[in-house]
């Protein structure tokens, strides 16, 4: 009986060490979790922006070259992205958006919209450069035909 309690005493610091070891791994592994979630939030919003944009641009001949009516939608849709949601124009970072004419393999008109974002800088983890630039782009014929 007493060899127990002189065992159980011995094993009481255990605990400590084993949680002092384990604490850098779960902190990194917590900070790369929201690092991740935040980029993917940043991807997804960049693709909505770009599909928003190119469907307002591709309403007519008039419209669909027009960066300025691309950037104002794409603005909108990414105001909820910490460094987007002040910003007025969209011909620098962190924003950038551009609006052009293509036609496609069968002759057809479409609009094409490029929505190009850079991240904020996150929690700083060794070996990666902090920001993502993401370039989505997006494609849609003219819904009205000269």
């Amino acid at each position: 009986m007493l060899s127990k309690l002189k065992r159980r005493s011995r094993e009481h610091g255990h605990a400590v060490i084993e949680l002092s070891l384990m604490a850098p791994w779960l902190f990194f592994l917590m900070v790369g979790t929201l690092d991740f979630g935040f980029y993917a939030y940043a991807i997804i919003a960049t693709q909505n922006a770009a599909r928003v944009a190119v469907v307002q641009t591709a309403r007519d001949s008039l419209t669909v070259a027009s960066t300025t009516l691309a950037c104002q939608y794409a603005l909108t849709e990414l105001s909820t992205l910490p460094n987007a949601n002040s910003l007025a124009t969209c011909d620098a970072l962190p924003v950038i958006v551009a609006a052009t004419s293509v036609v496609d393999a069968d002759g057809a008109t479409s609009s094409q919209v490029s929505v190009t974002y850079q991240t904020i800088n996150m929690i700083p983890i060794p070996g990666l450069s902090g920001t993502l630039t993401l370039t989505r782009t997006a494609q849609m014929r003219l819904r009205q035909q000269p």
